[in-house]
């Protein structure tokens, strides 16, 4: 290891170590040495005994900085390895951080463009609008037609820092998974792996841009929900520039409140916008926690969600969708022999899993979540304990469900903070009816048909042709199959005759041995000659 890295281990076990996160340690005698090390090295006590693991284990990472926010942000989705007091703790992770200098941020977006920034932009704010861990935001106007923009530009130190904190990750993982067998159900150096790919994923600020590019085309036509424009002529890996928006925050209930919002409405769309991305389009804002999402002032009885920061989505394919339709459907009709053959049907859970005792097992779970009203029951707690069951029948991390779940969880948990009456199933279940009818059925035949109709018109002028050479070879085959048949007929009764011949042979020749045997002369060699003969012809007929 370099200085700076046994420097930055040295910080990492001493922050880890002052929040009392070596309880979180599973009690071997392997895991003795972080005691001793706190009492022998660093002379520490845990400073925050008043504080459940949970926001310890939170507190800890804010301090140590940008690159474990993120990582505990992400660990805040995988409720499939953590228990809910730390994940919901995990969950409520910020990364606001401090700004770096505003005439750095322009020289990395000049650098980014290949010239001086008024080049392209006017009346460019050094002082930034708003700063995260991965990049920061400035505002400026478009020189060719005077638009509002904002330019997000990355940290010009973020990389260095990423790829040293991630190798330092790297080797505990290994560590804890080669000497703590309890830990390695957790998949430490999977989810080093997945959390460094979400991580690099989202220093590409192309990436980005498709993705909102993306998202803004598929409600091109909806008022339910607004994506700022991007301007992707000058957007770069480490730059992208897109339209500015004004909003309230829909974290700010009073100002909503002020502004006269439909507030009923505005969490109702919110759940059609999910449920929208998810089955409408297969796309989905991953990442719409309350810092990525505004309402605009305009039309505030009839309200429109604005979603920010693209960076991550997700997506689902056909079968996904359907089998998450279905189990949800099931679910909430009660149908829990019909949830488990969809989970062993779709391959989330081995084939060989048992259907009853994974039927009693949700039933189990789920039974006492009716007991309450359908408007206090949790739309993403029900998926939570149906994923948590199924986990225990060994059922396969599926890394789109993981980000759906999140993101059920982020827009039930808004849009109760907006209207605590909303019934999320009143509202998802005839949008989830609606497209289960469009999938299967009469419509979904005539939508299939629809969807062909480009291919087969595109064909349409070839039909003749290929009707005629499909008839030409078909008559060829015909033929083909007639010679085929004579042939085959003739040569089965070529070998019929030389059977009969054959057979002819062998009884001249047994006769000629017996009359042999009786000492009679002449009749002897007349049956052995009319043997000789048979065969001949015998062969003759099997060689024609």
């Amino acid at each position: 290891m370099t200085p700076s890295e046994i420097r930055r281990l040295y910080k990492i076990t001493k922050v880890q170590l002052s929040y009392g996160l070596d309880e979180l340690l599973p009690k071997q005698p392997i895991t003795r040495g972080p005691h001793l090390m706190r009492k022998m090295l660093f002379w520490m006590k845990n400073r925050h005994t008043d504080k459940a693991m949970g926001a310890r284990l939170r507190l800890a990472l804010q301090e140590l900085g940008p690159v474990w926010i993120k990582f505990g942000q992400m660990m805040s989705t995988r409720r499939d390895l953590f228990p809910p007091a730390i994940a919901d703790q995990l969950a409520m992770l910020q990364d606001q951080v401090e700004p770096f200098d505003g005439k750095l941020a322009k020289a990395q977006m000049e650098d980014a463009l290949g010239g001086p920034l008024e080049t392209w932009f006017d009346d460019f704010d050094e002082t930034p609008l708003a700063s995260a861990s991965i990049a920061q935001v400035h505002t400026a106007t478009l020189k060719e037609n005077g638009r509002e923009v904002v330019l997000k530009v990355i940290r010009p130190d973020i990389l260095p820092v990423i790829q040293a904190d991630i190798k330092l990750m790297y080797r505990m993982a290994r560590i804890v998974s080669r000497f703590l067998p309890e830990a390695r159900r957790l998949k430490p150096v999977e989810v080093i792996r997945e959390y460094e790919k979400t991580l690099l994923d989202e220093l590409d600020l192309m990436r980005e841009a498709a993705n909102a590019i993306q998202l803004r085309r598929n409600f091109e036509n909806d008022h339910i929900l607004y994506v700022p424009e991007v301007f992707s002529d000058y957007c770069r890996t480490s730059l992208m520039v897109s339209e500015r928006i004004y909003g309230i925050q829909v974290s700010d209930i009073e100002g909503l409140k002020a502004n006269g919002t439909n507030l009923k409405l505005l969490a109702e769309r919110g759940v059609q916008v999910f449920f929208t991305q998810v089955f409408r389009d297969s796309f989905f804002h991953a990442d719409m926690h309350p810092g990525n999402v505004f309402v605009s002032y305009d039309h505030p009885e009839d309200p429109q969600w604005i979603g920010l920061d693209c960076g991550i989505v997700g997506t689902l394919n056909r079968e996904d969708k359907r089998y998450l339709a279905e189990n949800f459907l099931a679910f909430f009709n009660r149908d829990y022999r019909k949830v488990a053959e969809l989970h062993v049907d779709s391959g989330w859970v081995p084939h060989d899993t048992n259907v009853d005792e994974f039927e009693f097992a949700i039933r189990t779970v789920c039974e006492p979540i009716f007991e309450k009203p359908l408007c206090e029951i949790s739309f993403g707690h029900v998926l939570l304990n149906l994923f948590n069951t199924a986990r225990r029948f060994n059922m396969e991390v599926q890394p789109q469900l993981v980000l759906l779940q999140k993101t059920l969880l982020y827009v039930e948990g808004l849009g109760r903070q907006l209207y605590p009456q909303l019934d999320l199933w009143d509202t998802a279940k005839p949008f989830l009816e609606d497209w289960m009818g469009r999938q299967v059925g009469p419509q979904a035949v005539w939508n299939a048909i629809k969807e062909k109709a480009p291919f087969w018109a595109e064909k349409l002028p070839e039909l003749p042709e290929l009707v005629y050479d499909s008839l030409r070879q078909g008559r060829q085959v015909n033929q083909r199959m007639d010679v085929m048949y004579r042939e085959f007929m003739a040569a089965r009764k070529r070998q019929n005759k030389a059977k009969f011949l054959l057979g002819v042979g062998a009884t001249m020749l047994v006769t000629s041995a017996i009359l042999y045997s009786n000492q009679i002369e002449v009749l002897p060699e007349v049956a052995g000659g009319i043997a000789v003969f048979s065969w001949m012809f015998a062969w003759r007929a099997f060689n024609k």
